[in-house]
């Protein structure tokens, strides 16, 4: 009998069905933060909607254990899979000083917690990339077998810290994987005038490292691409550029307002071939989840979101008396 496509890509059952409830995990404190957002009760929301399979699926190509994720601010999916929990972002989306990004300190989305190898990101988009060049160079030094994976959107590709950082990685041929979300708009800017190549994976040609443009809505072709770029990079062939194509489903923040550039029309279409209804449907076409799972899985994961809402609603706020620390030198 021909393989399922999960088992060809190497992942077992259960480990499909991981993948799709670590998605669903995402979206779901996502939804939550926006309803809590629109209560007034947490000021900002930058959403990862719409590009989990490209998350999921990279971080489970990962060794958690061993390697660095340097990701960028819609990457909920990749962090979540590598150790954060949903009391985590919640404590961070209340600003609280139980917050392990910054201790309530930074915008959401700004996320860094050392126990698991999450290097902290800056609001600056794209200064994680030479910083993944750095950590795959000290690796190389010391002999460590390990590889930084850095993410960020299409537009960053347009930045010169991408630009820096993956030309020093490919002359150093360095264990680092540059994934670029590509989900069509930076901010407002549509693809079509950010850059004059058809796929940001072109770019590769030029720095002589491989490059590849997969389904982001897919999260077994995005596990596949990047197990293989993993491996590349652990036989020292040097780094990878993955382009996975997918489309942000929310406008780019609670602060923009996505119908002065995109037509619902647009968003509707790209919600009927949303990843995690579609993903869904594989598993229970091909017997790996049932309906009656997934509702209990989706009950499970509503509860844990509950819990973590409610800690952190209810934590104490900071004091004042803290204000400075961590901003300017003390005596």
């Amino acid at each position: 009998m021909a393989q399922l496509k999960h088992e060809q890509a190497g992942l077992t059952g259960e480990s499909a069905v991981k993948m799709f409830e670590t998605m669903l995990l995402a979206r779901m404190i996502d939804e939550r933060m926006w309803l809590l957002n629109r209560a007034g009760k947490i000021p900002f929301v930058i959403s990862c909607q719409g590009q989990e399979a490209a998350q999921v699926g990279a971080a489970m190509a990962l060794n958690d254990s061993t390697d660095y994720i340097l990701p960028y601010y819609r990457d909920l999916g990749i962090v979540l899979h590598f150790g954060m929990t949903a009391t985590d972002v919640m404590m961070s989306a209340f600003a609280k000083p139980q917050d392990p990004n910054s201790g309530g300190r930074q915008m959401p989305g700004h996320f860094g917690q050392r126990k698991n190898r999450i290097v902290t990101g800056s609001s600056p988009v794209t200064t994680q990339v030479p910083h993944a060049a750095g950590i795959a160079l000290a690796a190389k030094m010391k002999g460590e077998k390990l590889v930084a994976l850095t993410t960020f959107g299409e537009g960053s590709s347009n930045q010169g810290d991408f630009h820096e950082g993956i030309n020093f990685a490919s002359v150093h041929d360095l264990p680092v994987i540059f994934m670029v979300e590509n989900n069509k708009y930076a901010i407002s800017v549509p693809l079509d005038k950010q850059l004059n190549v058809e796929k940001v994976s072109d770019r590769a040609a030029g720095y002589g490292i491989h490059g590849e443009t997969v389904d982001g809505n897919d999260p077994i072709a995005v596990y596949d691409a990047v197990k293989r770029a993993r491996k590349r990079a652990m036989n020292g062939e040097g780094p990878s550029l993955i382009e996975t194509v997918s489309y942000r489903l929310t406008p780019h923040s609670s602060d923009d307002d996505d119908s002065t550039y995109r037509s619902k029309e647009e968003v509707a279409a790209a919600k009927a071939i949303d990843s995690i209804h579609i993903y869904g449907e594989y598993l229970r076409e091909n017997g790996l989840m049932s309906e009656e799972m997934e509702s209990e899985i989706r009950g499970k994961l509503r509860r844990l979101i509950d819990e973590a809402t409610d800690l952190a609603e209810d934590a104490e706020d900071a004091d004042a008396d803290t204000l400075f620390q961590h901003v300017y030198s003390e005596e």
